[in-house]
């Protein structure tokens, strides 16, 4: 796992060669402040299931007034359970549907 901290989020590259690694390895309680992003563009390749076990992260994430955002290209969004899960194929879209959140949250919805 490669951490990268930007101006206004935190990038984890995801450099584990399976869920199972990744899954113990991540520590979301260290980036309990940030909005965080996980991009799996480079790794394993991952599951909608696997992505919609980071819906309590993401909710967790949201009330708490921050950003969690998944990157993982070839994932359809309507195969999510969550469908409020943010799953994204870019980093230009991430940073992207993170503006759309801080929007939001200034817009109080």
């Amino acid at each position: 796992m490669k951490i990268e901290k930007k101006d206004n989020y935190t990038i984890i590259q995801v450099t584990e060669t399976s869920f199972e690694e990744f899954s113990s390895a991540f520590k979301v309680d260290d980036f309990s402040n940030e909005n965080l992003f996980l991009n799996f563009i480079d790794a394993f390749e991952i599951t909608t299931t696997q992505i919609d076990s980071f819906s309590e992260i993401a909710m967790d994430k949201k009330e708490n007034g921050t950003s969690f955002i998944v990157i993982a290209p070839g994932i359809e969004i309507d195969d999510l359970e969550d469908e409020t899960l943010s799953v994204v194929p870019t980093l230009i879209e991430a940073e992207d549907t993170l503006e759309m959140d801080a929007i939001e949250r200034d817009l109080g919805l």
